[in-house]
């Protein structure tokens, strides 16, 4: 039996909507006067907002957003990941200014020297020996797709249902109520029908696993280390350990895209649980915000793709890996700061400690109310599910998503200062996050389950 009436649910969802409304008219105003960009917005995905309209902001600085209306508000979101060193951390600040103001140059399609210290950092800390940078996640695992196909000389790849990598049109593959290959619902206009190209299983289902990479058409296995955009769905106990041995039996690289999951440390989940990817890519939180990926080939697959050039493969000019504004020199200098000052591996201590209070004090609330849910934590981030236990797989996690249920708590919380991802019930730490702000989203998390349940 459910512990709530869904028609209270939803009223309490109209009385949340129009205090919201009410309460930020500037940002109405800013959508409202928005008529030369696309759906009101610069970007699309900015309409996922709950409330109908997305806030504007004014200024962010460290876990803190203060919006046109003057409300602040404690940012559990982080731009999905983007800000996760926080807004505008002092060393970036200064290292922009220094080299966008002082040095001068953005871009300029020729390398600086904090190129090679970017470089080494990553591999000290995730243990990949070369390295090749972009401007998002999104271009480095469609960039390296094509490299592993290279030298594989194999068609497809495979993902995990309701993984999560960017917009590469191969990966938005899942599996249908049958368990049949579909292409997941709302993806726009694909140039090929995405099951052609990939194969896909259930995350933790080794043996799926073995049977699709049995066909021997699988040039790489993608996967996040623990999926995350679909909700966190952490890997079984000794479940990469199987892949990583299916894929030496069978000749299939293993990349990991480590974009959320640099969350479980400062060398992602590939140093916390030792991980032995072939190839790794990683965006969004590098730069501090500032436009960046990367993709990291071990010393072994960078070979087999230098030596695959002898085959007439250009990599240099107009072979579909690259563009004139990546590697440049803000991004650099952006990650260069960040890695080097903010996100160090002694800033991911407190930041894990304090995940872990807003972890166990969501499922405290949750069991008092008696509430079928469930709580994941993956380093800095944890999240929130109804379903309990926990999904095992993106299947499972997508059937508990419950969207009236998640605007009324995302509502809720905006409008008492405290904001999650707007995707789903994610909550991210930064160096900047305090004991005080976790506190507060505590008290507004019992206070929408009291009003909830009662």
């Amino acid at each position: 039996m459910e512990a709530f009436k869904r028609q209270h649910l939803a009223n309490l969802v109209l009385r949340e909507h129009a205090q919201y409304r009410r309460e930020n008219p500037k940002s109405l105003a800013v959508h409202e006067a928005a008529h030369h960009l696309l759906a009101r917005v610069p970007m699309t995905w900015m309409n996922k907002w709950a409330g109908g309209f997305p806030l504007a902001f004014a200024r962010a600085h460290g876990a803190v957003i203060t919006d046109v209306d003057g409300h602040e508000l404690i940012d559990f979101a982080l731009g999905d990941t983007g800000a996760m060193a926080g807004h505008s951390p002092r060393p970036l600040v200064r290292a922009l200014h220094e080299r966008v103001g002082h040095l001068g140059g953005v871009t300029t399609m020729l390398p600086t020297e904090d190129a090679e210290w970017v470089a080494h950092e990553l591999s000290r800390r995730f243990g990949l020996a070369k390295w090749s940078f972009s401007l998002s996640a999104t271009d480095a695992n469609r960039w390296l797709l094509r490299l592993v196909r290279l030298v594989t000389q194999r068609p497809k790849i495979l993902v995990f249902s309701y993984s999560y990598h960017g917009s590469v049109d191969e990966t938005f593959v899942v599996l249908d109520d049958d368990g049949h290959p579909a292409v997941r619902p709302g993806n726009v206009a694909p140039a090929v029908n995405p099951t052609t190209t990939t194969r896909v299983v259930e995350f933790n289902d080794l043996e799926a696993l073995e049977r699709e990479l049995r066909c021997g058409d699988v040039a790489a296995v993608l996967t996040e280390p623990a999926l995350t955009n679909i909700g966190i769905v952490l890997p079984e106990p000794g479940f990469f350990e199987g892949v990583r041995r299916l894929c030496d039996e069978t000749g299939t690289l293993l990349i990991l895209d480590e974009t959320h999951t640099f969350s479980a440390g400062p060398g992602g989940a590939t140093r916390r649980y030792d991980l032995r990817p072939d190839a790794l890519t990683i965006g969004k939180s590098l730069g501090g915000g500032v436009p960046c990926g990367a993709y990291g080939l071990s010393a072994e697959l960078a070979e087999r793709v230098l030596s695959s050039l002898a085959s007439g493969a250009d990599i240099v000019d107009v072979g579909g890996v690259g563009g004139t504004l990546a590697g440049n020199a803000m991004s650099f200098a952006a990650m260069r700061a960040v890695l080097g000052e903010v996100l160090t591996d002694e800033a991911f201590g407190s930041m894990e400690v304090l995940a872990t209070t807003f972890a166990d004090g969501l499922r405290t609330s949750i069991a008092q109310h008696q509430l079928p849910w469930s709580v994941s934590q993956l380093g800095t981030r944890c999240e929130y599910r109804f379903m309990n236990p926990a999904p095992r797989n993106g299947g499972e996690s997508a059937a508990s998503a419950d969207e009236l249920l998640e605007d009324y708590l995302h509502l809720y919380g905006i409008n008492r200062g405290v904001l999650l991802s707007p995707f789903h019930n994610m909550a991210l730490m930064c160096p900047a996050t305090t004991s005080e702000q976790v506190a507060r989203h505590q008290w507004v998390f019992d206070h929408a389950l009291e009003e909830l349940v009662g």
